[in-house]
Parts: structure tokens; C-alpha cells; sequence
């Protein structure tokens, strides 16, 4: 053959390797830029349900906030309540005190025990039960239980018969049923 052939033959599959060589590497390219399209596609969609996920966590927050405050709010309201009733039974056992015809420990005595009728009828969620201990002092227990969502609330305490708080006891388990 001749060495012009044998050249031009050599050269034509030099020129097809390069070209088969460029085309495998358009060709992985385009693979390549495809499976990024698809990386973008997926991060952006993960950055959509973490904006989701913050705004629901956010609307949480808000929640638990707003029943911390209304908690807080019964609490005081509670204490306001109590502060209230103690000094009306300080003022029902003052006047028994003036009464010559009164005595101030039976009026104290009378005034729990109005109390704890009244608190027994007005409230449904909870319940006061008067208990008498071993030396004959009139004691009032309050238990409330409240159920919110996420959270169910047990609370109890309880009053000697001067109406101080002498246990106050308050346990909060999770809900599973959401």
C-alpha cells in the first residue's frame, strides 16, 4: 500500500477517535447538567417544606405563647380570687370577733364551708372537697384537670383552714392522639 494511504488512513481514524471522544463527552454534559436541573428541582422543594415547617413551627410558638399568658391570667385571676376570699372570711371572723353573740371560730368554720359548697357547684372541670384531719381543722383540696391540645393538665392544692395554700402540686403529660 501506499504510504500516503496508510497516512490518511491513520489520520481519518485519529479524526474519528477525536470526534467519538468529543460526542462521549457532550454526551456525559448533558447527563451531567441533566442530574443538576434535578438536584436544583429537589433543593428547592426542600427549601419550600423547611419554610413550611418553620411556619407551622412559628404558628406553634404562638400558640404555646398565647396559652402560657392565659394560663398565667387564671393564674393570677385564681390568686386574685383567693386574696379576695381571704379577706372576706378575715372580715366575717372580724365581725364575729365585735359580736358578742358570735363565735369567731364558727364563723370562720361557716365561712369555709360556704366556700367550699360554692366552689363545688360553680365549676364543672374541677372539683373541692372540705376534709377534716385528725385534730378537727376544716381543710379544702382542689383538683382541675384540663385538657388542651398537645397537653393534658393536672393540678392540685390544697388550703388549711386559714385558706393558706399548704400543697400545690401541678403535672402536665403529653397528648398522643394528635
Amino acid at each position: 500500500m501506499d504510504t500516503g494511504v496508510i497516512i490518511a488512513i491513520v489520520v481519518a481514524a485519529l479524526i474519528l477517535l477525536a470526534v467519538l471522544w468529543f460526542a462521549g463527552r457532550k454526551g456525559r454534559e448533558r447527563r451531567f447538567e441533566t442530574r443538576r436541573h434535578e438536584a436544583r428541582e429537589i433543593r428547592r422543594e426542600a427549601e419550600v417544606g423547611t419554610a413550611q415547617a418553620d411556619r407551622t413551627r412559628a404558628e406553634a410558638d404562638v400558640q404555646a405563647a398565647e396559652a402560657r399568658r392565659q394560663e398565667a391570667q387564671a393564674r393570677e385571676s385564681a390568686a386574685t380570687a383567693d386574696e379576695q376570699h381571704r379577706a372576706a372570711r378575715e372580715r366575717h371572723i372580724e365581725a364575729a370577733e365585735k359580736d358578742p353573740d358570735a363565735d369567731p371560730d364558727e364563723a370562720a368554720a361557716q365561712f369555709d364551708r360556704e366556700r367550699a359548697q360554692t366552689s363545688t357547684a360553680g365549676t364543672a372541670a374541677t372539683g373541692t372537697d372540705g376534709a377534716t384531719d385528725a385534730d378537727g381543722d376544716q381543710s379544702v383540696e382542689h383538683y382541675e384537670h384540663t385538657s388542651e391540645p398537645g397537653v393534658e393538665t393536672e393540678r392540685r392544692f390544697e388550703r388549711d383552714e386559714d385558706g393558706e395554700v399548704v400543697r400545690d402540686e401541678q403535672y402536665e403529660q403529653p397528648r398522643g392522639d394528635r
